[in-house]
């Protein structure tokens, strides 16, 4: 089943690999004026990679993070979990099943032809059911993602300076609820040697994982995320309700 997402991108920009990611691209800041291309891609593959702090201090506090929900440990880590594209929204508004959901922010990588984009989304996650299957959890959730994209070789050269945030609004309440560089998580040319010799194939995203909830893992009504870039001082925002459905006896 394939699924469609549409982004603004800007500029014409560079146009840099993953395999040539460690080569600084040198990009003039964003001119909030210049024009916006829409880029449409179909996507027929979507993978979340789950497990994917760099710094094993870190991936160690999130999987006990988890664990603490009852969650399994992984048997290794990284994990990629491959899920339906159906899944991706870019809408304003996700339905979810009762209260037990939670949002993750996370870069996102996109491939339409030879081209590579990078946005933001959030790893809507149901973590009643993550306490006995992962892959499921991740299954019975839409995975929104922003209507912004940057081409990947304008961030190649300063990966590790992107700056991940989230916020969770709750019974009137909005709060911090991610914070820190994307320095702590797996690199996108990394995920890709894990990944397996073929990467991945044009109409793929992949969600590239997430940092640890400020105050512990905790569900809302609106869910903020966005990707930050202060090098050339932009920031892809995206902002999501959750609409929660009864469940029936």
């Amino acid at each position: 089943m394939t699924s469609r997402l549409v982004f603004s991108v800007p500029g014409e920009g560079a146009t840099t690999s993953l395999t040539s990611m460690t080569s600084a691209s040198r990009v003039a800041p964003e001119d909030p004026l210049a024009p916006l291309a829409q880029i449409n891609v179909p996507v027929d593959t979507l993978i979340v990679a789950g497990w994917a702090g760099r710094d094993r201090d870190a991936a160690e506090h999130h999987i006990a993070e988890l664990a603490a929900l009852g969650v399994r440990r992984p048997s290794s880590t990284p994990c990629f979990y491959r899920l339906a594209p159906a899944l991706l929204s870019q809408d304003d508004a996700i339905d979810v099943v009762g209260e037990t959901s939670t949002g993750e922010a996370e870069c996102v990588l996109v491939r339409c032809g030879d081209e590579w984009f990078v946005s933001v989304g959030s790893d809507h996650t149901d973590r009643e059911v993550e306490a006995y299957g992962v892959t499921v959890s991740k299954q019975v959730c839409a995975k929104p993602v922003a209507r912004q994209a940057w081409r990947f070789g304008e961030v190649a050269g300063h990966w590790d300076r992107l700056v991940l945030r989230s916020w969770v609004s709750a019974n009137g309440e909005r709060r911090l609820y991610q914070e820190g560089t994307v320095a702590g998580l797996l690199s996108p040319h990394e995920l890709m040697t894990r990944l397996g010799p073929h990467g991945l194939p044009s109409g793929a995203v992949m969600f590239c994982g997430t940092l640890a909830a400020i105050g512990g893992v905790a569900g809302g009504d609106v869910f903020e995320i966005e990707l930050h870039d202060p090098v050339l001082g932009r920031t892809i925002r995206h902002r999501y309700a959750t609409r929660a459905l009864a469940i029936a006896d």
